[in-house]
């Protein structure tokens, strides 16, 4: 085997093939890509610089989604500037040590990704529940603490993956259908047996996604028999207004990371690999390339800093007037 050492049956280096069936139309699909991945780091930077520099946005619910623009900008940055590599120059080869690395930081990343989306439910709960104790609540130490506990969660329940990964044979070949290092798609490779890894990553998808869904579910359930009970109609738009972002970026992360962990599992057969691959990489695009539009257009208090930092603030108070 090219690249494989014979006595360990380790691959000195993998072959990422892209889009399997679509080589002829890489170069087209490296420009949406291209365009996604030029926002997703701009706005996300531009979040994070906003909230940093910004006195009105420090606050819990801006900390929280300053978390997420890093988390976000990160995990797209370990995908897209590989992938269009394999569009535009044709450079497929991954060291086998870089890509357990790859392997590593995008499923952390996802699993702190979702993890965030849950301290931000819990957030908007305590905002709209508790309003009055909401700031002694959230301080500073919390929210650090929150924060760290989401990484060093993601860490711990992810490093496995890479052992597993890398005591399997492979002596299939070294080349793999996709265009970064998905944990099953270089299982799949192996020669050995994978049912360790399968079962594995079956866990930490419920300990990780199942632990942070049933969490929103219920911040959610609360904070709508919350809303209900308001007296007043314009009482409960405006308390329900202020979690339409975080639901859309629910929506956006979750209905194409459900797609792609359901047909790993149970759709291989009847879905074509090239949309498999493609979904796959959508789910590590789309949200970072969506969430700062989307928190951009529904908060006003990110709508005006932006306004404040392009035209300054006497525009600002012209508005106001």
């Amino acid at each position: 085997m090219s690249g494989a050492n014979s006595s360990s049956l380790t691959p000195g280096f993998f072959i990422l093939s892209g889009v399997p069936g679509l080589e002829a139309a890489h170069i087209w699909l490296s420009l949406p890509f291209c365009f996604m991945y030029i926002v997703a780091v701009g706005g996300n930077c531009g979040l994070l610089y906003l909230i940093g520099h910004e006195e009105a946005l420090h606050r819990p619910m801006y900390y929280f989604l300053a978390l997420l623009s890093f988390t976000d900008a990160t995990l797209c940055t370990t995908t897209v500037p590989n992938m269009l590599c394999i569009f535009w120059f044709n450079l497929k080869e991954i060291d086998f040590n870089a890509c357990l690395v790859q392997m590593f930081f995008v499923h952390m990343l996802t699993g702190m990704e979702s993890g965030v989306l849950m301290l931000m439910a819990l957030d908007r709960y305590v905002a709209i529940c508790y309003p009055l104790r909401y700031a002694t609540i959230l301080t500073s130490p919390v929210i650090a603490k929150a924060g760290l506990a989401t990484f060093l969660r993601g860490v711990m329940l992810i490093v496995p993956f890479t052992f597993l990964t890398k005591r399997l044979p492979y002596c299939r070949g070294n080349s793999i259908p996709h265009t970064y290092c998905d944990h099953m798609a270089v299982a799949k490779v192996s020669c050995g047996n994978v049912k360790a890894n399968a079962v594995y990553g079956l866990l930490a998808a419920l300990l990780i996604g199942g632990f942070d869904i049933f969490c929103i579910s219920g911040s959610y359930t609360m904070i709508l028999r919350a809303v209900v009970s308001l007296s007043s109609a314009d009482a409960r738009h405006k308390a329900f207004s202020t979690c339409t972002s975080h639901i859309c970026a629910i929506v956006i992360t979750y209905v194409p990371a459900f797609f792609t962990f359901f047909t790993h599992r149970f759709g291989e057969h009847s879905i074509p690999h090239h949309i498999h691959i493609i979904v796959a990489n959508l789910y590590l695009l789309l949200p970072p390339t969506m969430n700062p539009i989307v928190y951009g257009v529904k908060t006003k208090q990110i709508r005006e800093g932006v306004i404040k930092f392009l035209l300054g603030d006497k525009v600002l108070f012209t508005q106001d007037k």
